[in-house]
């Protein structure tokens, strides 16, 4: 089975629910403690044996390259003040993988921004990240997602059991249990009626994808919310030869809504090698004031 070397992460949106500060600030580059959510993103990709990750950006996100760069002046800086171990780890961060940018001249769904990346991936399997979410897990949910590819041979979702009456907000899967963990999936839908609803599995912001699906984006209309959905190529793809899902082991974040970016920092910070001790104490002491 092809080793996955490549990944694709959206991240051209707007980012509406998180506005005001989205219209100066980029959602990717808002903060989890002192890393902004782009870079778990990537680092996740890394983690999983990618070596080239492409980034889909879109106007108003130069700030996303600035970090993936090396910085002179902070650099210069940092080694006046004998701080040399912070400059080891911005170049760490920089090192991880050969990170590309492409611009989405114009947004118009997930489906259409994977479709730009056809020429980066070539005839490769690659993983999808979306951009608004973020998932804190022992094994990176890429990896894990490699690993069904693996054993299974057919392209893969991360999904989780979301509550019935929210399903109509995410996708609904057709799908078949094989296991603890795992399920043949084949057929799927975005954004369901209640009538249309298959499961409360939904897909989570993880894909495994193989090139076959660009043939397919290339003549998927639009769908909800007038866009060309990634949802429904991927249906007619399950449709055809089956997917597999997985239920990953992790806890994701909604990154593009506000409480989702709040939930991301308290766990992250009581988690922190830094912050982490003296958080968890204020956050005792603080939940002794609520009521």
């Amino acid at each position: 089975m092809q080793k996955i070397k490549k990944a694709v992460i959206p991240a051209a949106g707007l980012g509406t629910r998180m506005l005001p500060i989205s219209r100066a600030v980029p959602k990717e580059m808002l903060p989890i403690v002192d890393r902004p959510a782009i870079s778990y993103l990537v680092e996740e990709a890394a983690a999983s044996g990618a070596e080239d990750i492409l980034i889909i950006t879109g106007r108003g996100k130069d700030a996303i390259e600035n970090y993936f760069d090396y910085s002179i002046e902070y650099e210069k800086k940092l080694t006046e003040s004998g701080k040399l171990d912070k400059i080891e780890e911005m170049r760490r961060i920089c090192s991880l993988a050969n990170v590309y940018f492409l611009r989405q001249k114009e947004t118009r769904g997930l489906g259409h921004a994977v479709l730009t990346a056809k020429n980066f991936v070539g005839n490769e399997p690659f993983f999808i990240l979306y951009g608004d979410d973020i998932i804190l897990s022992e094994t990176p949910v890429c990896a894990q997602l490699a690993d069904a590819y693996e054993k299974h041979g057919l392209p893969v979702c991360g999904v989780k059991p979301v509550p019935w009456e929210l399903v109509y907000k995410y996708c609904s899967l057709k799908a078949e249990q094989r296991d603890d963990k795992s399920y043949l999936v084949t057929d799927m839908i975005e954004k369901p009626k209640p009538d249309e609803v298959y499961t409360n599995l939904s897909i989570l912001g993880r894909v495994l994808m193989t090139p076959e699906i660009f043939d397919i984006l290339e003549v998927t209309p639009p769908g909800a919310g007038g866009e060309i959905q990634l949802t429904d190529a991927m249906g007619i793809l399950a449709r055809r030869s089956g997917m597999t899902a997985v239920d990953f082991e992790g806890t994701r974040f909604d990154l593009g809504a506000k409480l989702g970016f709040l939930k991301a920092n308290v766990v992250a910070a009581i988690n922190h090698p830094e912050v982490g001790e003296e958080f968890r104490e204020f956050l005792r002491e603080f939940a002794k004031k609520l009521n």
